[in-house]
């Protein structure tokens, strides 16, 4: 009887909505819009019909995670669909839960970092491009292949940082080597690379080895914190890695930075930012979800945050630029090659982790392409004791103006 009652509220909210929406239930009754639905929901517990009453994005990805629910349509007006059908602010501040007082130790980031990336190589290769650079590419053409956009945005790393051959470059947070390598063979520097997963640490050492770099680049299983500083660095790189820092522990991270940086060292930190200014997660059950399934304690703070913590560490901010229109791209390369090697994914991880990934990117696409969070490149300088400008005078040594095929190889 409750249950009928519940599929009866829900139905009457779906159709109130008005949605493209189809409902297709256990029992094999179905619910359909007037219109042909984009997407059909195939519910496979009644636990969804209550979500449904009152449903938020994260109740509706652990429902589909968990195998309670199916999306039959494609993910991008799936997306569309959710955020219309959730109900809650979709930007808040972040409210602590029991247990998550002790983020950010180092103990707690080893963790979280494995807990993320330690899922499987074989599992990340099917889906990033022939490098695997985990980060937003950037986008030249809006044509453009994934694999050209991804060494588009390792080069565009490389000249915004000016590198110079026989300059230390350190990469933090160096995922499977992509920039340190491409650093190396094309602006030869001697590069550094430090990763807390130990995955990304083996497969980053054997792909070295195989390009014959060894002996101009290296990766080492380091926290970031404990990087040696006998010896400053002239170039400094952190992509995609500063969201795992922490609020309280972004002071340190950029003082590190400051101390293993050479007076007159430039310093790129490229990461994911909050859409607004007091915002530390997105709402609507989606912040929860991504702690619990995806990026635990991961936390986003504003670029005006991050401006600040810069210049408190006694960096200059140089140059900054928005790249939120090219990470939804890079995400929908990314989902789409994850749906298209779907088999070989849930043979190599298994149907909840697809599951996991495939809702965390699609979901993530989403939230950049309607400005709920955005990413920045922040160029800074430890300035030199006699204050002097470290860049040219404009923009124009950042931008190549003929193609990289060249480089590629």
């Amino acid at each position: 009887m409750l249950a009928t009652q519940v599929l009866g509220l829900s139905v009457e909210r779906l159709r109130e909505l008005n949605l493209p929406l189809g409902l297709r239930l256990w029992t094999g009754e179905s619910v359909m819009p007037r219109e042909r639905p984009r997407v059909t929901i195939s519910v496979r517990s009644p636990r969804v019909l209550t979500s449904l009453l009152n449903p938020t994005a994260g109740q509706l990805a652990r429902h589909y995670v968990e195998q309670e629910l199916d999306i039959d349509g494609d993910l991008r007006e799936a997306m569309r669909l959710c955020e219309a059908l959730s109900s809650g602010p979709i930007l808040k501040c972040r409210r602590f839960r029991l247990g998550n007082w002790n983020w950010h130790t180092r103990s707690a980031d080893r963790s979280a970092i494995r807990f993320h990336y330690d899922v499987s190589n074989d599992f990340f290769a099917l889906w990033l491009d022939r490098r695997m650079v985990y980060s937003c590419a950037y986008f030249r053409d809006p044509s453009d292949a994934l694999d050209l956009a991804q060494e588009q945005k390792l080069d565009h790393i490389c000249r915004k940082l000016r590198l110079k051959p026989g300059e230390r470059f350190l990469d933090i947070g160096c995922g499977w080597g992509a920039l340190v390598m491409w650093a190396a063979r094309h602006y030869k520097v001697r590069a550094t690379g430090i990763t807390l997963s130990q995955e990304q640490c083996d497969l980053a050492r054997k792909r070295i080895e195989d390009a014959g770099l060894r002996g101009t680049c290296d990766v080492q299983l380091v926290d970031y914190r404990d990087a040696p500083e006998t010896q400053p660095y002239d170039k400094i790189a952190s992509v995609g890695m500063f969201e795992h820092v922490g609020r309280k522990n972004l002071p340190a991270y950029f003082a590190k930075i400051f101390r293993l940086l050479r007076p007159g060292g430039l310093v790129l930190n490229h990461g994911i930012t909050a859409g607004a200014v007091d915002q530390m997660e997105l709402g609507r059950g989606i912040g929860e979800f991504v702690d619990d399934y995806v990026f635990p304690g991961g936390e986003l703070v504003h670029i005006s945050k991050v401006d600040e913590e810069v210049g408190r560490a006694g960096l200059e901010c140089c140059d900054v630029e928005n790249l939120r229109p090219h990470y939804p791209k890079t995400l929908w390369h990314w989902v789409d090659r994850l749906v298209a090697k779907r088999e070989a994914a849930v043979a190599a991880v298994g149907e909840k982790a697809f599951r996991v990934w495939s809702i965390y990117m699609a979901g993530s696409a989403h939230a950049f392409e309607r400005g709920w969070i955005s990413i920045f490149q922040m160029l800074a300088a430890r300035p030199p004791q006699d204050g002097a400008w470290p860049l040219p005078l404009t923009r124009d040594f950042m931008y190549r103006t003929g193609p990289l095929s060249a480089q590629s190889r």
